[in-house]
């Protein structure tokens, strides 16, 4: 029987892989998402997270698609009470204004202008009449840290959001905001998404700075690219040449490196011991680390998405976690690459 993980001192209850949705409306149609969501809901999923820029915003393209679909998946599956939903803001909706002038935050960023008025439209578009966790996408530095938690207090207080998260802060600036929330008696973030992997780029400081933060004050943790961008699926190999995939070129410039593959074949090791896939040897290795809540996961087809199920079932020894922990330790990488 899954467990569900208790997100941060939240009283949200997550399954522990969220559901990731930017693929709608892009690389996964309106019928694949479908399929997709059905799937894990009928796995016990409960966690589907998206933003109103997804698919994003271009000019011609008015963004939140995504949550137009999972607004008209719940509605036709009557299932929105058993659904945790949760949408970001801060990215930009379009131009907006007069004659497509456009103006500071027009229609962006963090200020109480632009924040209550994309809430009420991702309600809209998702048909719902709460937002279970309403998160900020990434920093709007224009904008006081104060006038965007007025705004999310706000929102709470007229009952349209029930919690609040943050996504891409750094450590000082989850800092800020918990400060600033406890000092001025506000709500503030009892989530972060940040991206967090075997492979992530800023793993170093995550590790360092940020867990320490989460862990210290109860903050749920629910990262994105768990999987490195697919590279820790186990499909790209050493020396072999790329298999077809949207996202080879782009992991064979930013991903493929000595200590990358080790930390693959690594994987790829403990999966065969274990009977099972490199892919959720590398989300049970997230799910067993401090202050971890629910990774979030991409799928285009439902045949991806129950091999990434298939993680629930795994557990790993401490060996083993020592071990993929030991090859892709960031302190490793830093003194080969300054031997």
């Amino acid at each position: 029987m899954t467990t569900y993980r208790k997100l941060g001192r939240s009283g949200l209850h997550l399954f522990p892989l969220g559901l990731g949705t930017m693929q709608f409306g892009w690389s996964a149609d309106e019928a694949a998402a479908f399929e997709i969501m059905d799937a894990y809901y009928a796995a016990g999923g409960n966690f589907i997270d998206t933003a109103d820029i997804y698919t994003i915003w271009t000019p011609g393209n008015p963004g939140g698609v995504s949550e137009e679909i999972i607004g008209r998946w719940m509605k036709a599956r009557g299932n929105r009470d058993d659904i945790v939903v949760a949408t970001k803001v801060r990215g930009p909706m379009g131009e907006g204004g007069a004659e497509g002038r456009k103006t500071v935050h027009q229609r962006e960023g963090l200020s109480r202008r632009w924040i209550i008025q994309a809430c009420e439209d991702s309600l809209r578009r998702l048909q719902v009449d709460y937002i279970d966790l309403y998160q900020t996408h990434f920093i709007d530095p224009l904008t006081p840290i104060e006038e965007t938690l007025s705004a999310l207090s706000e929102l709470v207080q007229r009952g349209y959001v029930r919690y609040l998260g943050c996504s891409n802060y750094s450590a000082w600036r989850l800092m800020e905001a918990l400060w600033v929330g406890d000092k001025k008696n506000l709500e503030t973030f009892v989530s972060i998404q940040p991206e967090y992997s075997l492979l992530s780029p800023t793993r170093a400081n995550f590790e360092r700075e940020l867990q320490n933060v989460c862990v210290a004050y109860g903050v749920g943790i629910v990262p994105w690219s768990p999987l490195g961008g697919g590279m820790l699926t186990g499909k790209y190999k050493r020396g072999e040449a790329l298999p077809e995939s949207v996202r080879a070129d782009e992991n064979a410039k930013r991903r493929f490196s000595d200590q990358n593959f080790d930390v693959v074949e690594a994987l790829q090791a403990v999966a065969d011991a274990n009977g099972a896939k490199p892919a959720q040897v590398a989300l049970a290795w997230l799910l067993a680390q401090p202050g971890m809540t629910a990774p979030i996961i991409g799928a285009n087809s439902v045949t991806q998405l129950e091999e990434l199920l298939g993680t629930i079932e795994l557990t790993l020894g401490q060996d083993d976690l020592d071990k993929i922990s030991q090859v892709s330790d960031w302190e490793r990488a830093r003194t080969d690459m300054e031997n």
